[in-house]
């Protein structure tokens, strides 16, 4: 009994033995294919959670990268631009600096050259006090002040005390100019040299040409006191200063008329209309004087209208282009018309300086 045991246990032995070893490899095949399972399992499966959170950083750190950006391009461009504006102001600093200059350095040489034409003017005529100017104020009764009145009346007026190139006599006319002085005399246009005779016009018309020159010469001395005499804030609105411009060119505008008068080559119809139209003013009939200007001006012919050089009328409309006293001598050049839209103003002046007696013959 004990023999067979011992060799069952010799058997049993012998088929342990045999069988461990196959055992181990179906255990380590067994873990191998469960840990492959596993792994596989865990490359082909992630979470929604995971891949939102993943997407969110990687948009976020996108949204950071473009922000820094803009903001570096947003600086540089401001830099640019304060560069560039302060570029641009340097350059109209130094421009503005340059035109002060220039302006300087003009008003200098203005300076010296009126200076050098005072000299040669005191050393030709000998003069060693007042100029020419002078001495006509002082005929006029208007002579210079002290420098000490003239500078306290200037004052109270809040006028500048010197005008660039102004001497003593122009400074003293300028105060009473504005203070409103004036010479006693006459009423200008009732009386004395300046009323024109038309019989004067073919017996002397020098004369009368003299007459003429001064009558328009104290019609624009009164507009420019009349203007000077005004308010300060009337002076400076866009009414007053329109007043000023029609002045200022009325005058310029009458030079050539003036140049005519003074040679004795004005147009003896031109003339005679002015004498016509001076002699009315004269009598304050305006309204007689504003039909002597449209005359002048536009004839008294109706227009020509049309082709004037075809069929049998040509030479009867050739001649009514020129019939004496009825051209427009406003279409004859420029500077007529300017000279003779400047007397149509010196006439409305007059008409206001020296206003009829008579309301019918205020012009409209």
């Amino acid at each position: 009994m004990d023999a067979f045991a011992s060799i069952l246990s010799a058997e049993m032995a012998k088929k342990k033995s045999a069988t461990a070893p196959k055992s181990t490899s179906t255990d380590s095949t067994a873990a191998t294919n469960s840990n492959g399972s596993s792994n596989s399992g865990a490359g082909k499966y992630i979470r929604r959670a995971d891949i939102e959170k993943a997407r969110q950083e990687q948009y976020l750190a996108d949204q950071a990268r473009l922000e820094s950006e803009r903001a570096e391009r947003a600086l540089k461009k401001r830099k640019a631009d304060e560069e560039a504006t302060a570029e641009r102001e340097r350059q109209l600093e130094k421009r503005q600096r340059l035109r002060d200059e220039k302006e300087k350095a003009r008003l200098q040489k203005q300076e010296e050259e009126e200076e050098d034409r005072k000299r040669k003017l005191r050393e030709k005529t000998g003069a060693t006090g007042d100029t020419d100017e002078d001495d006509e104020a002082k005929k006029d009764g208007t002579g210079p002040m002290d420098e000490g009145t003239a500078v306290q009346k200037l004052r109270e007026l809040n006028e500048p005390i010197r005008l660039f190139g102004e001497s003593n006599a122009q400074r003293t006319r300028r105060i009473h100019r504005l203070t409103g002085v004036r010479k006693a005399s006459p009423p200008p246009l009732s009386g004395g040299e300046l009323l024109v005779d038309p019989q004067n016009v073919t017996k002397d018309p020098s004369y009368v040409r003299r007459q003429l020159l001064g009558w328009f010469r104290l019609v624009i001395s009164e507009w420019q006191i009349a203007l000077e005499g005004r308010e300060e804030a009337l002076r400076e609105s866009y009414q007053g200063r329109q007043a000023t411009t029609a002045m200022t060119q009325a005058i310029e505008n009458l030079q050539p008329l003036f140049k005519h008068l003074q040679k004795g080559d004005i147009d003896e119809e031109i003339f005679a209309k002015i004498v016509e139209l001076v002699v009315e003013a004269q009598a304050r009939r305006y309204v007689r004087a504003n039909d002597v200007y449209l005359r002048l001006s536009i004839g008294n012919a109706a227009w020509p209208i049309g082709v004037t050089m075809v069929g049998i009328h040509e030479r009867s409309a050739r001649e009514k282009l020129h019939e004496k006293g009825k051209s427009a001598h406003i279409m004859s050049d420029e500077a007529t018309r300017k000279y003779l839209q400047s007397i149509k103003r010196c006439l409305n002046f007059a008409q206001t300086r020296w206003p009829p007696e008579d309301p019918m013959q205020i012009m409209g």
